[in-house]
């Protein structure tokens, strides 16, 4: 990891990413309670592992790491996207949104701001997505 990766998730930890990765953890509990939200449940710790470092780090189209459809990429996808957004999406959302307001009250808090929106983006809809290492030009 570069330096300033490091940093940057240092900062971000204290900017309000531990709190947002205690609520992704918090959901991926209650999914695994739940019976019909198993199937979440594992993406609730990735993501929230993505919540608690995510400089470095992006959000891919899981199609285009493999290379082929499969189930969360297509059509029960969207399915389970839409399952997603009423049982836990919105509310991680507006969470990372309330976080991005937040940090873009201060000057130094604006990069984490940004980074709190396209994790709310994430929270709308994550099923057929995959975390992956940036990789840098």
């Amino acid at each position: 990891m570069a330096p300033v990766n490091f940093l940057l998730n240092v900062l971000w930890l204290v900017l309000g990413g531990f709190w947002m990765a205690v609520g992704w953890y918090l959901a991926g509990i209650v999914m695994f309670v739940t019976i019909i939200g198993i199937p979440w449940a594992r993406s609730c710790f990735v993501i929230g592992n993505l919540s608690l470092w995510p400089f470095g780090k992006e959000v891919v189209n899981r199609e285009l790491v493999t290379g082929r459809e499969d189930m969360g990429t297509g059509g029960l996808g969207l399915v389970g996207n839409i399952i997603w957004f009423v049982l836990a999406g919105l509310w991680l959302a507006i969470g990372h949104i309330l976080a991005a307001a937040l940090n873009f009250v201060t000057i130094i808090g604006i990069p984490f701001g940004f980074q709190h929106l396209k994790l709310a983006m994430l929270a709308l809809a994550p099923v057929g997505k995959t975390v992956v290492d940036k990789i840098y030009d």
